[in-house]
């Protein structure tokens, strides 16, 4: 009697007996920056949920954010391109599919009486870890006035993009990578900006989405739900500034006043791909650009096409997921990005 009871007021309550619980699972996001904020906005705007998922978002800097996915800890992170490759050519379990987010407002900060690139040569600077993305992105900055990697010191500072910051500030280091908004209230304290990668269209630094391949296997929808999770997340981004920065300063306190000028130059220059496809020319760009010897024999000798797949963002492209999600204005950047992928 009871049971019946029970199922009648199951059955009386709309939904209730054929919507299948959430999916439980973590994301790791490998740092405090814009490079993550699709993931914020998916959170706070419910996308995850609407998508069957129930995420808990897990903050882990390199190389954390690899060690969960191939774990089984996470089933994704957002990790940049280079990382992934490196990583991808040591563990062939991994593969990237989609990438949601093109560059960074990423700044070499220097000392007061340091103002110039080539004056850093011998100087100390500051990363988080060797081969990380900062350690990349100011190799492609004082690669331009000819400095090598042996030409200047590198010091391993350990946590995030605050770490690093409070290295330059406490002269443990002569220079540091650091991403905007860190970087605007050094500025204004007098320490030199010596040039951002975002100024550059020939240093390429996305993000993709990481995933290990046993993971897809088991779930089949799982990179198909993620990529429409973040592309309706990075549409907010697009449509709602407001919004776009309140999400973001719940996971990373800024002053609202710095975070909107972040949110505006992001949005001026389209950073947040809504057709996400991994571009030929930013692998390229990784494996003309290695750190050293040793990481340069390695990506070179590995075949990228067993983990870089374009193949789901193609197959949303020819079902219409994006036309129908931001319009058919959207039609003429399918194609010009399709052509531009890696094959």
């Amino acid at each position: 009697m009871r049971r019946t009871l029970f199922l009648l007021i199951l059955l009386s309550v709309p939904g209730s007996w054929a919507q299948p619980p959430l999916q439980k699972v973590n994301i790791n996001y490998p740092t405090r920056t814009g490079q993550v904020w699709p993931l914020y906005l998916a959170k706070e705007g419910g996308y995850y949920q609407k998508y069957g998922f129930e995420v808990n978002l897990v903050f882990g800097v390199h190389p954390a954010g690899i060690a969960m996915v191939v774990s089984g800890e996470a089933v994704m992170t957002t990790y940049t391109l280079e990382q992934t490759m490196i990583a991808a050519s040591r563990d062939g379990s991994l593969m990237a599919v989609g990438s949601p987010f093109n560059k960074s407002l990423f700044a070499l900060m220097a000392q007061k009486n340091i103002t110039s690139v080539r004056a850093l040569k011998g100087k100390r600077i500051g990363v988080s870890q060797i081969g990380d993305a900062p350690y990349n992105y100011t190799n492609g900055l004082i690669a331009k006035t000819g400095l090598g990697v042996r030409d200047v010191e590198w010091v391993p500072i350990g946590g995030d993009v605050g770490a690093r910051a409070a290295a330059l500030v406490g002269g443990r280091v002569d220079a540091v990578m650091l991403t905007a908004p860190v970087y605007f209230k050094l500025e204004t304290e007098g320490f030199k900006n010596l040039g951002n990668i975002s100024d550059y269209d020939d240093i390429y630094a996305p993000s993709v989405y990481l995933f290990k391949k046993s993971a897809v296997t088991a779930n089949p929808k799982l990179v198909e739900a993620m990529i429409k999770v973040h592309a309706e997340a990075i549409k907010r981004f697009y449509d709602d500034k407001a919004f776009a920065t309140s999400a973001y300063l719940k996971w990373d306190k800024q002053d609202p006043a710095d975070q909107e000028r972040v949110y505006d130059h992001y949005a001026k220059v389209n950073a947040y791909e809504r057709v996400p496809y991994i571009p030929a020319a930013a692998v390229r760009y990784v494996l003309e650009h290695p750190a050293d010897q040793r990481v340069e024999a390695q990506l070179k000798s590995f075949d990228f096409h067993k983990v870089i797949d374009n193949s789901v963002v193609d197959r949303l492209v020819k079902e219409g997921f994006f036309e129908h999600l931001f319009g058919p204005g959207i039609k003429a950047e399918e194609e010009r990005k399709a052509k531009l992928a890696f094959r």
